[in-house]
């Protein structure tokens, strides 16, 4: 009788354990389509042989594939052999459900077989096979003391957009190929498949036209400073200007290629009429203004007012000038030429009219074309810009800002000031790409501002994870997909951009590839806990936030300050003090909302599972949460 009572024990704590691993192996962003789990594992065998199909598309895959499975310590070995350890397979015939990017991903006690009908989905299901692999998978030398196995699984998968989008910055601040490679390779890790280049704007012109050599010999350069973004002094004008860099037609092709051998394309992005001092600089007789030749490339200092946008330099391109459209056509002649993919992004945002308006030209120009408002302007330019664009064999893409004064007839319109523009863009019968603010803005800060690198504005990871590309009474055949955006007015370095990345591109990741009615905000954040090791493995710099306190105040009955403490996960317990010194687990514990005692400065608080720190801590002065009492909405 002991003997079964022993073996019922033994396997109930088997089934306990497996269960406990499953649980953690099978933590897998994005969410896939249809996930069975099996019993048991199959454990690589010593000698490990892969079999991929020999084909140039897939060139960089294996190679990546042979790099990854190398740190197992295992014989990684190339094979023909259908009774290979990990098989990738090409389709004879057409899989429907799958689609270009989808696949079938297969872990049996016999081996590992992923299908599909296309290049994409062997890629993305390898992409799979990672996570389900031990973390150290993804460790830069080999691990030891892992047991190198797989948990039994069939998965089928497929994204629900076709454009999941990650943009990156690269003008406000640059960065060089090594960090944009870096970047794709850890989009692709997650099935993100589309790189938007943020390439001129006001602070430089990232991209080499051969044509126009000053874009990239006076536009490319500036002063370095560091501080708040917006808020630094006037630049003396006989300061070298050495700070920023560009690409060069060789770097452009080699990106390409790098991210199409990862299935990622890249739009590119030419930001015009705004946000084009740069550009002015290099060649003042694109501006409306006399006086723009003493203009200099902008480093940070203020030169805008908000709201408006009011400028106080004339940073915009003439729509009245025919140079302007001549220049235009010069440069997307040569950007069409390096970048294949069939979109060019020509921003649209923000463009300050106030200098328009005082413009001998620009009011010739609307008598002439009987144009009404400045708004009416724009649309004059973005539609004579469509014809140079799709002269190209190119389709134009811009900023929401381009439906104001009326659409130009064939433009797709991504929509960044909130959801508005993308609705109405796609009543209108054009296509969509989704990226809200209220969603997917990276730049913003990830907690609370007395605590994180200043923005203007805070973006929490679990409101990142409400994204939904398809508004409500819109027909999804018009919504692209989606994308976040990395503005880097405020990212100086390489790990401050991990930073803001991570790990709210893991949610924006789920949102555009995984089904509505597969997302779970609870599952989802075990994932990103989860996904830390990886990342760590990487090493991969990131925000822990979620386990930070949120901060809500009010008064009570006798109009006594009354503070409020939640998290974004459960499962958290909040220690605090009053007494300036720096609470741990041995602390109070915070369970209703605290007065304020008499005479007390500041609340400290830290977050714990367990006894394991799992926020930073926070130090809130009381002054601070006073203020936030009549703070207008949205002031951090």
């Amino acid at each position: 009788m002991k003997k079964l009572i022993l073996a019922g024990f033994t396997i109930l704590s088997t089934m306990f354990a497996f269960a406990q691993h499953n649980e953690k192996t099978l933590s897998i962003i994005p969410e896939p389509v249809k996930m069975v789990s099996g019993t048991g594992y199959f454990k690589l065998p010593q000698t490990l042989t892969l079999n991929i199909p020999n084909i140039a598309e897939l060139k960089t895959t294996t190679e990546m594939a042979l790099g990854k499975l190398s740190v197992t310590g295992k014989q990684v070995a190339l094979s023909s052999a259908g009774t290979a350890a990990i098989r990738l397979v090409l389709n004879k015939s057409t899989d429907n459900e799958l689609g270009a990017e989808g696949y079938r991903l297969s872990v049996k006690q016999t081996g590992i077989l992923i299908t599909a009908n296309k290049p994409a989905g062997l890629f993305y299901g390898l992409e799979t096979l990672w996570q389900l692999m031990p973390q150290e998978i993804d460790a830069k030398k080999p691990a030891r003391n892992v047991e190198w196995q797989v948990p039994l699984v069939e998965i089928t998968d497929y994204p629900r957009f076709a454009w999941r989008g990650l943009m990156f910055d690269v003008s406000r601040h640059f960065f060089g190929v090594k960090d944009v490679e870096d970047f794709i390779d850890h989009m692709a890790e997650y099935k993100l498949n589309l790189l938007h280049m943020h390439l001129t704007d006001d602070e430089g012109w990232r991209v080499e036209i051969k044509s126009l050599p000053r874009l990239t010999s006076v536009g490319a350069w500036n002063v370095k400073r560091e501080g708040y973004f917006g808020t630094f002094a006037p630049i003396p004008a006989d300061e070298p200007r050495t700070y920023g860099g560009f690409y060069t037609q060789d770097d452009i092709r080699a990106l390409v290629k790098y991210a199409q051998a990862r299935f990622v394309n890249i739009l590119p992005e030419v930001d015009v009429p705004g946000h084009s001092m740069a550009a002015i600089v290099a060649y003042p007789d694109l501006s409306c203004t006399p006086g723009s030749d003493q203009y200099q490339v902008v480093s940070g200092q203020k030169f805008m007012d908000w709201p408006g946008p009011i400028a106080l330099q004339d940073n915009t391109l003439c729509p009245a000038n025919e140079k302007v459209y001549t220049f235009l056509d010069t440069v997307f002649t040569e950007i069409a030429s390096l970048f294949p993919f069939p979109y060019i992004h020509v921003g649209g945002d923000e463009c300050a009219k106030n200098f328009w308006e005082k413009s001998d030209q620009i009011k010739q120009l609307m008598a002439r074309e009987n144009l009404k408002t400045m708004e009416e302007v724009q649309s004059y330019f973005e539609k004579r810009v469509e014809k140079i664009v799709e002269s190209k064999g190119k389709k134009l893409i811009g900023w929401d800002e381009i439906l104001e004064g009326g659409l130009a007839p064939n433009a797709v319109v991504m929509s960044w000031r909130g959801i508005k523009g993308g609705i109405a863009a796609a009543k209108m019968g054009h296509q969509v790409v989704m990226s809200p603010t209220t969603f997917v803005y990276l730049d913003y800060m990830q907690g609370d501002a007395i605590s994180e690198p200043h923005v203007y504005s805070t973006l929490r990871l679990n409101k990142t994870y409400e994204f939904e590309p398809v508004p409500e009474g819109v027909d999804s055949k018009f919504i692209l997909g989606g994308q976040a955006n990395l503005w880097t007015e405020q990212v100086y370095n390489t790990r401050h951009l991990q930073y803001m990345i991570w790990p709210r591109t893991l949610a924006v990741a789920e949102c555009v590839w995984s089904p509505k009615e597969n997302k779970d905000w609870k599952r989802f954040a075990n994932k990103v806990e989860h996904n830390f090791r990886r990342l760590d493995l990487q090493n991969v710099k990131y925000a822990r936030t979620l386990f930070d306190p949120i901060f809500q105040v009010s008064k009570d009955s006798r109009d006594s300050l009354l503070i409020t403490l939640s998290t974004e996960v459960e499962g958290l317990t909040i220690h605090y003090s009053f007494d300036n010194s720096h609470p741990d687990n041995f602390y109070p514990v915070y369970n209703q909302p605290l007065l304020v005692p008499k005479d007390a400065v500041m609340l400290k608080v830290i977050t714990y599972r367990g006894d394991q720190v799992m926020g930073k801590q926070i130090d809130m002065p009381i002054a601070e949460l006073q203020r936030r009492l009549t703070k207008p909405k949205n002031d951090d």
